[in-house]
C-alpha cells in the first residue's frame, strides 16, 4: 500500500495574499523597469498592478500591537524608532521612550519632542558606554532599573508605542535576559506597539518579533574619514 502524501495532509500555512504577492512581483513597480515601450501597454500593466494592489490591501485587515526590532551594525536604528515615535505623537497618541546604556548626554530628539508635553515620557537611564562607566555592576543595576520602568510602560494601555532604545545591547552585554524581555512584551495591551533597538538582537527576540530590520554598515564617516560625532547626526 502506498504511503499517504504527508504534504497533502499539512494545514495551509501560506501567508494571506501570497498568490497576489507573486502577481504583483511579476507586474513590477513600473517606471523604466516595465518592458512596454508604448504608453497604452504601460497603462494596462499599471492598471492591472493597481487592481492587484487593492486586492492585496483588502486581504490584509488585521490590527495588532507589533514587536519591531531594529538591529545590525549600520547607523539608523534609534533614528528609525524615534521616527515611529514622532509619527505616533503626530496622531495624538502617547509614547514612552526608555534608553538603556545611553544617558551621558541629552540628544536632540529629546529636546525637540519636549514640545509634545505629557504625551511623551522620555527616560535616559544609563550613564554612558561601558568604556566610560568602567563599572559593570553599576551598569547592571541601571539596566535593571530601566527594565522595571519599561515594564510599567509596556503594561500601560495609554501608551500606543514604547521604545526600548539600545535594549539589544543590554541583552548582548548580559545585563538583561531575553526571557525577561519576552515576558515584558507579554504585558502589553492588545494594540500597544514596542520598538527595540541596538546591535546584536538575540535569535529568540528576532523569532518573537513581527518586524525585523537589519541596518547594514556599508560606509561610515567615523571609520573611513575620522569624522567625529556631530550634533544633529549622531545626537
Amino acid at each position: 500500500m502506498s504511503q499517504p502524501d504527508s504534504a497533502a495532509n499539512q494545514p495551509d500555512t501560506a501567508a494571506p495574499g501570497s498568490a497576489l504577492d507573486a502577481v504583483a512581483a511579476e507586474l513590477g513597480p513600473g517606471g523604466d523597469l516595465a518592458p512596454e515601450a508604448d504608453a497604452e501597454g504601460y497603462r494596462r500593466r499599471m492598471a492591472r498592478r493597481q487592481e492587484v494592489q487593492r486586492q492585496r490591501v483588502g486581504e490584509r485587515n488585521l490590527e495588532k500591537g507589533l514587536v519591531l526590532v531594529f538591529t545590525g551594525d549600520g547607523k539608523g536604528k534609534t533614528t528609525a524608532a524615534l521616527g515611529l515615535a514622532l509619527r505616533t505623537l503626530g496622531h495624538g497618541d502617547a509614547v514612552a521612550v526608555v534608553q538603556f546604556i545611553k544617558g551621558g548626554w541629552q540628544p536632540g530628539e529629546a529636546k525637540a519632542l519636549e514640545l509634545f508635553g505629557d504625551a511623551l515620557a522620555w527616560h535616559a537611564l544609563g550613564e554612558g558606554f561601558t568604556w566610560e562607566t568602567q563599572d559593570r555592576e553599576r551598569d547592571r543595576q541601571l539596566v535593571q532599573l530601566a527594565w522595571e520602568r519599561s515594564c510599567t510602560y509596556l503594561a500601560d494601555e495609554h501608551r500606543k508605542l514604547v521604545v526600548l532604545d539600545e535594549v539589544n545591547v543590554a541583552l548582548k552585554l548580559g545585563y538583561l535576559t531575553v526571557e525577561q524581555v519576552i515576558e515584558g512584551l507579554a504585558l502589553r495591551p492588545e494594540l500597544t506597539h514596542v520598538a527595540l533597538t541596538g546591535r546584536g538582537a538575540p535569535p529568540a527576540l528576532l523569532e518573537r518579533a513581527d518586524l525585523v530590520t537589519e541596518m547594514k554598515l556599508v560606509r561610515h564617516p567615523f571609520r573611513e574619514q575620522g569624522v567625529k560625532a556631530q550634533r544633529g547626526i549622531e545626537f
